[in-house]
């Protein structure tokens, strides 16, 4: 469950390419005794120094000091080495860098991961048989937001370690419409989630944290109007963090974690700057809503019913609580998702301002992100998450990323990974992608950010290749990149025989590159400047990005689309003299990271829409202006500065079925 969801965000351009700088490896130097460090009356000729039996003996010594020394670090060495395979083969863990993790024996046989360290604590028994209470937490809400305001309702399900008396615990929360609720089939809140709660109930409480889920307002037993996480739904979430963190029971820490739109919940909660809120894990979670449908003044085809239309009906089951579910934004939301795609932005009052969660994050926000996301997710884009991270960084919020090529998912399912991917869909980088460290790597991250245990964890990213290989780099994109720049009818030669984009959704120009001479790695967030003349004040540009090989057959690495009204980037509409006026779309692909082999070539195709974005509302047609100011903007890696490293190997069925787990290379 959690997976109804959800991203499109106004992309910028304002990229910048910061030279990296290469810091030499520290060297150990030993400081040498000249003779200019004695006194004088303590000097004698080098003739008699030689022959001295006092220096001699001295040197010997030192010698056999110095030899023992060495005797001494080899024999620790191989001491730490023989400690390590006994651990190794007993199954006793320690907590290791991710470089090292595919050495030790994580299980990696099953649907998904699970810790490699036992918890002493069982949870504590209730009257139920899930071992939960059931608790609802009030708030007042503003009463413009109508329905059941002021008397807004919080309902959740709390599950407790079983710790001696007087041990306060953090707490651990997932927030969502999925609990509770007939119309996707899911049980109570007090029941764990099949999804996630139950993974966390039977592997971290058990090291001291509470768990807690959490139906935000208008969905389960909360009260209210479901209205898409407005305003309302915000002040329930900031409402139920704050209850979590003043409990007896409670340390005064909360984590929120959750995929999908449970994996938004905790970007509106970081809003706040709620004291009690110390840590968030987003997977797959939108920064803000209209971000996840539209992508610059592009829609996507379920964007004008999405808001509203799905959800809304959460709250209406025919009960006499109906009355108390109606509010003013159920009605504004579905003619708000048609007007944006007609006009673009916001028509009238603030719908989208309210739904917008990351300026306020960066700004309130004092805790830590571990930030995860799918690079194929085709319900939330990535740019969620890139350059969110970097935006989290520069804020000072530290922050860590994990950047695999799986979809819309958690990253330890090898099933769902395999069944959802596809040829240039992820299927090149299976089954590296599954990450069967992962639960380790939240029960480590949780203990060093709620318990103050452990060493902190590395505020780096994690991110896999196409092809599946993993790397890590300090922010994504990296800095110290560079541009290869391929110009339109020049290096990316007009294989397509036109210059005009036609409103029918499939005919375009088609550009392609000569075989690439050596092999190279696309990193981040590729651009495409490209100057264009419009029949009329609209149109739109689809771009596909390919990877041919020398048979001809190409695969699917990136994608980038633009409605002209602003090809400046950003939100801002413009305007311009239809086909006297030649503009350039800066339009910005999606983020990857892909390695493309030598004598392959890289294939560019222009429509006016594609994937599963609606059509212009403006159509026009649009004809590229080739030349060296329409480029193709490819960021590049070396990967022999880049610390590359193997997953734990994947030893499940579907994994061996395919015959895919053999090490990345």
């Amino acid at each position: 469950m959690g997976e109804e969801c959800c991203g499109h965000d106004h992309a910028t351009d304002g990229h910048t390419h910061a030279d990296s700088e290469v810091q030499d490896s520290p060297i150990l130097e030993a400081e040498l005794l000249l003779d200019e460090d004695f006194p004088d009356e303590a000097k004698a000729p080098s003739e008699s120094r030689t022959t001295d039996p006092r220096r001699l003996l001295a040197a010997a010594g030192a010698l056999a000091i110095v030899a023992l020394l060495l005797v001494v670090i080899a024999q620790s060495v191989i001491f730490d080495q023989i400690k390590d395979e006994i651990k190794k083969d007993l199954g006793i863990y320690e907590r290791v860098p991710v470089w090292e993790r595919a050495e030790w024996p994580y299980i990696t046989s099953q649907n998904n991961s699970f810790v490699m360290e036992q918890g002493p604590y069982a949870t504590l028994e209730t009257d139920n048989e899930w071992n939960s209470t059931h608790h609802f937490v009030e708030f007042t809400l503003p009463l413009s937001e109508g329905g059941a305001a002021p008397d807004g309702k919080v309902s959740l399900g709390l599950w407790l370690p079983d710790v001696p008396e007087g041990v306060k615990v953090p707490v651990i929360a997932e927030f969502g419409p999925y609990f509770d609720e007939v119309s996707v089939e899911t049980g109570p809140v007090e029941q764990p989630g099949t999804w996630l709660g139950s993974m966390i109930i039977d592997q971290i409480l058990p090291h001291g944290f509470a768990f807690a889920q959490v139906s935000v307002m208008g969905t389960g037993r909360s009260n209210h109007c479901m209205d898409l996480m407005g305003n309302a739904e915000q002040l329930g979430v900031d409402a139920a963090v704050t209850w979590l963190g003043t409990q007896d029971w409670s340390n005064g820490r909360v984590a929120m974690i959750g995929k999908s739109y449970d994996g938004s919940t905790p970007w509106q909660a970081a809003m706040f700057g709620n004291e009690h809120l110390s840590t968030i894990v987003p997977i797959s979670g939108l920064i803000g809503v209209m971000e996840l449908m539209w992508k610059n003044g592009s829609s996507e085809a379920r964007a004008p019913i999405m808001h509203n239309g799905v959800y809304g009906s959460y709250g209406i089951d025919g009960d006499t609580e109906d009355i108390g579910n109606l509010c003013p934004d159920y009605i504004i939301g579905p003619g708000t998702g048609v007007a944006a795609w007609m006009w673009g932005g916001e028509v009238a009052g603030n719908y989208w301002g309210e739904r917008y969660f990351l300026d306020r994050v960066l700004e309130n926000y004092k805790g830590s992100v571990y930030l995860i996301q799918g690079m194929h997710d085709w319900n939330v884009d990535p740019h969620m998450a890139i350059p969110v991270i970097n935006q989290l960084k520069d804020a000072g919020i530290e922050a860590k990323g994990l950047f695999g090529q799986w979809d819309h998912d958690y990253p330890d399912r090898p099933t769902y990974h395999f069944d959802r991917s596809g040829e240039g869909r992820g299927r090149e980088a299976f089954s590296q992608m599954t990450r069967f460290d992962w639960m380790q790597d939240l029960l480590e991250w949780f203990d060093y950010y709620l318990l103050d245990g452990g060493e902190k964890p590395g505020l780096w990213v994690e991110i896999q290749t196409n092809q599946g290989q993993w790397r890590l780099e300090d922010r994504y994109p990296p800095e110290g990149m560079t541009t290869l720049a391929l110009d339109l009818g020049g290096a990316l030669s007009n294989i397509g025989g036109t210059t005009n984009i036609l409103p029918t959704g499939s005919t375009g120009p088609v550009y392609e590159t000569a075989p690439l001479e050596e092999g190279i790695w696309i990193a981040g967030l590729p651009r495409l400047h490209i100057d264009v003349n419009t029949a009329t004040v609209g149109g739109q540009i689809y771009a596909l990005l390919e990877d041919c090989d020398e048979t001809g057959s190409c695969i699917h690495i990136g994608h980038a689309i633009m409605d002209l009204r602003y090809h400046e980037g950003g939100t801002e509409e413009q305007t311009w003299l239809p086909v006297i006026q030649t503009i350039n779309a800066k339009m910005e692909f999606f983020a990857m990271d892909v390695q493309v082999e030598a004598g392959h070539t890289i294939r560019l195709s222009l429509s006016s829409t594609g994937e599963d974005y609606l059509p212009a509302s403006t159509s026009s047609v649009v004809t590229v202006q080739e030349g060296q100011t329409s480029n193709l903007l490819l960021d590049l890696i070396d990967p022999s500065e880049k610390m590359l490293f193997d997953p734990p190997h994947c030893t499940s069925p579907i994994c061996i079925e395919q015959g895919l787990n053999a090490t990345v290379t």
